[in-house]
């Protein structure tokens, strides 16, 4: 009988096109085998197989014990895994959305983020917490936003951001092994996104930024959901006569200024895209990094393409016009390049 076990292992062989989702279950599955202090817990992330279907048919491989249904309380089963995580255990949870996660924001922010360092040390948290976060499926105001940069101004935290299928099967072990909490956001957006995983993919570096297309006009700075529009933008400006290089960021904190500053020395130019709310958001952050460290090398302002300052909508049309989409990314990128920022 042909098994969720046996069709994913077929896909991540190469046989198939695997998704963005069969690669976080491919993750997922590689830590649960590879130790087993590694647990799963969450709202319905066993029967059910998860709300969006990563952990499908993980509780008829690893059992109740490791896969894990909770109750609907979030401060309740975050807090439950930081106790494990502080008696020697390494637990995943998985929070529905990010909006839910506020909801634990007590547990994450003065527990998780803040233990060793009040303990001097003495204790670690190794505990990653997955979460579904951004827009764009229509499910309006309360599973929607993306607030993943409001933890990158933690400190005591690590903000991952898979927006390929390689990270998404690659960044959860890791992630495991750091001795402090990690949060991985996964835009909802991305599950059913298809493609090839390289034969033997696995972990991959947490600690570095990418550049996803090379380019010598205009730098776009981007992560998560947010770099397909900005790829699919690049694309456009190149039939434009404008070659834009593009950062996939990937951790949101710590942020790789390295790899940021020194495309922006060679483009001179910044457009950052930031699903998020533009005041006070991540966009703000690395465009006042840019000034404070590459201020010399800009011959243009650093421009911004961010979420309107709404909740998010449910009809689609206000929700599209809510959201950054790929002529706003070209436009921005125009500006610069023209100096009429």
């Amino acid at each position: 009988m042909t098994t969720t076990k046996t069709r994913d292992a077929d896909k991540a062989a190469g046989n198939e096109p695997i998704t963005y989702r069969e690669a976080m279950r491919a993750a997922l599955r590689d830590a649960l085998t590879r130790d087993d202090r590694v647990f799963l817990m969450g709202e319905d992330v066993g029967r059910y197989g998860g709300c969006f279907a990563v952990s499908l048919g993980l509780l008829e491989e690893f059992g109740p014990e490791r896969i894990r249904d909770t109750p609907l309380s979030e401060s309740a089963f975050v807090g439950a895994g930081i106790g494990a995580a502080l008696a020697g255990m390494r637990p995943i949870v998985e929070i529905m959305t990010v909006n839910f996660s506020l909801l634990a924001l007590d547990q994450i922010l003065n527990n998780a983020a803040t233990l060793s360092h009040m303990s001097g040390g003495q204790v670690g948290v190794p505990l990653v917490i997955r979460m579904t976060t951004g827009a764009g499926r229509q499910l309006a105001a309360q599973h929607s936003h993306s607030l993943e940069g409001w933890y990158a101004h933690i400190p005591g935290l690590r903000i991952l951001a898979p927006a390929t299928l390689e990270d998404a099967r690659g960044m959860l072990w890791t992630a495991l092994e750091n001795p402090d909490p990690v949060l991985i956001a996964e835009h909802g957006s991305l599950y059913g996104m298809a493609g090839e995983l390289p034969p033997g993919a696995g972990a991959v570096d947490i600690d570095r930024a990418a550049v996803r297309r090379t380019g010598s006009d205009v730098s776009l700075i981007t992560y998560g959901g947010t770099l397909p529009k900005t790829l699919d933008a690049a694309e456009r400006l190149a039939s434009e006569g404008v070659q834009a290089e593009v950062i996939d960021l990937r951790s949101l904190r710590p942020l790789d200024d390295a790899t940021i500053m020194s495309s922006v020395r060679r483009t001179h130019r910044a457009v950052i895209v930031d699903e998020a709310w533009r005041s006070g958001s991540l966009s703000a952050e690395i465009s006042a990094r840019i000034t404070e460290q590459a201020f010399y090398d800009l011959d243009a302002p650093v421009g911004r393409v961010c979420g309107a300052e709404v909740p998010i909508p449910y009809a689609r049309h206000l929700e599209e016009a809510a959201l950054p989409q790929p002529d706003d990314i070209v436009a921005a990128a125009h500006r610069a390049v023209s100096g009429d920022a």
